[in-house]
């Protein structure tokens, strides 16, 4: 573990695909017996990001008592993100926190059982894999990647190494989700035929930090550890703290946004990722140096691939230029609608009767009925501050790193979107239909690996 980041990772990720185990790793079956039940569990956060301080941490502290978990330390490369984690803790918590410089002294130190990632899009799938190699369970924002070779390592190392690890798509802790699903799975929609998404803002300044950006200087943080494996580049501080507007340190509107709904086309169709992607985008408006796109559009064929005549298309639309029309995620079978919007199932759209009797065919209509009224209640330790799906993710997570089961959110979950994900920045990129190799776990875009 005091091997540098870029050996470590060219060792591992990207020589040989697997993991560098220290001299005192321990076997998957002996780590499940360290946490008892009335141990505490000392938890490191890794990168203290926006998304950490305004939603993660706040929701782990609602919990945290009951559950007998406590955040012990902060590892960011930035100095400033370091002491001002640390600061935030303490004051939300009243207790000592630690700060290391990076997540090697992290794990060097070994005095936590457990991390929450919140750092770079990039980042997510290797500093999965340094915690999977230290033997520490993972809460890991989403994405979990943005290129396969990532994505393979990142699975690869949580699952050798039997750590309970979350991915942040906490759609999947949302007890109205839960009612869909099991609607859908029980067969009562009918077969998915179609799925319309959409996510639209009105935000020249989103993801922007113009004030901080004049504020850095690179002797402040550690460029070269930052960029992990990505080719070696001139020290940016735009594409240090304003990395989601540009390609490879993340895909943007796909890994940000889409990797959330198109989440939900995998867990209610139990398919694993697209047949295929087409999509094309632009930057059309904020025309402010970034290179992701601010619109995007894309449709994705899903089905089983020894099947081609079966299956349901999906669209999916984003813009940062215009919010009309919000964010919608509807999923459409024969009989109507279910609509996570609304939160409603209803009968629009559904097979009429007067066009089923010019077929001989019976009409095709659902029964309306509310997702959130028939959802489970919620249960929770506390009242975190924080909207219910992301508190009750978190609680997920910390009551599976006890009892060892499985996470809402686990590594398929995660490796799934990736590849949806990807699939959708090569054909936007390439202009090309992007389809998935099963047997190389590649993305392919005009016969050729995408990669960068």
């Amino acid at each position: 573990m005091k091997k540098d980041r870029r050996n470590f990772i060219k060792k591992s990720a990207l020589a040989t695909g697997g993991i560098v185990l220290g001299a005192n790793a321990m076997s998957a079956s002996s780590y499940r017996k360290i946490i008892g039940s009335n141990d505490r569990v000392r938890v490191g956060i890794s990168g203290f990001s926006n998304r950490a301080k305004g939603a993660l941490i706040p929701a782990f502290n609602g919990h945290s008592k009951i559950q007998n978990f406590e955040i012990v330390g902060v590892s960011d490369i930035w100095n400033r993100r370091r002491d001002e984690g640390v600061a935030f803790i303490q004051e939300m918590t009243g207790n000592k926190v630690k700060k290391w410089e990076n997540n090697e002294e992290m794990y060097a130190k070994d005095k936590i059982d457990a991390v929450i990632i919140s750092t770079a899009d990039f980042q997510h799938a290797l500093h999965t894999v340094e915690a999977a190699t230290a033997k520490k369970d993972v809460y890991c924002e989403k994405p979990f990647a943005e290129t396969m070779a990532d994505a393979r390592i990142g699975m690869k190392a949580v699952n050798d190494s039997g750590i309970i690890f979350q991915i942040g798509s906490q759609r999947r802790s949302g007890a109205n989700y839960h009612t869909a699903n099991d609607f859908i799975k029980s067969g009562k929609f009918g077969d998915i035929v179609m799925v319309e998404m959409t996510w639209n803002v009105n935000q020249p300044g989103r993801w922007r930090l113009p004030k901080l950006i004049r504020e850095i200087r690179e002797s402040d943080t550690d460029w070269k550890r930052y960029q992990m494996n990505r080719p070696e580049a001139a020290w940016d501080p735009r594409k240090y703290l304003e990395y989601r507007l540009f390609w490879p340190y993340s895909s943007g509107i796909p890994g940000q946004w889409m990797s959330h709904q198109i989440d939900t086309v995998h867990w209610f169709s139990g398919l694993n990722h697209p047949r295929s992607v087409a999509a094309n985008g632009g930057i059309y408006l904020w025309k402010d140096g970034r290179k992701n796109f601010d619109t995007m559009s894309a449709v994705f064929d899903y089905g089983p691939s020894d099947d081609m005549g079966s299956g349901f298309q999906v669209t999916y639309s984003s813009r940062f230029t215009n919010s009309a029309g919000g964010t919608k995620e509807i999923y459409y079978s024969n009989g109507g609608e279910l609509n996570l919007d609304t939160n409603k199932v209803s009968d629009n759209g559904g097979l009429s009767e007067r066009h089923a009797k010019a077929m001989d065919m019976l009409p095709n209509k659902l029964e309306a009925f509310d997702l959130a009224d028939n959802a489970p209640k919620a249960v929770t330790s506390a009242n975190t501050g924080v909207d219910d799906m992301t508190s009750l993710h978190m609680l997920n997570w910390m009551e599976c790193v006890r009892s060892r089961k499985t996470t809402n959110g686990p590594i398929e979950a995660a490796y799934n979107h990736s590849i949806a994900n990807i699939m959708t920045t090569a054909a936007m990129r390439t202009g090309l239909k992007a389809t998935f190799d099963e047997a190389t776990q590649n993305v392919m875009a005009g016969g050729k690996i995408f990669q960068y």
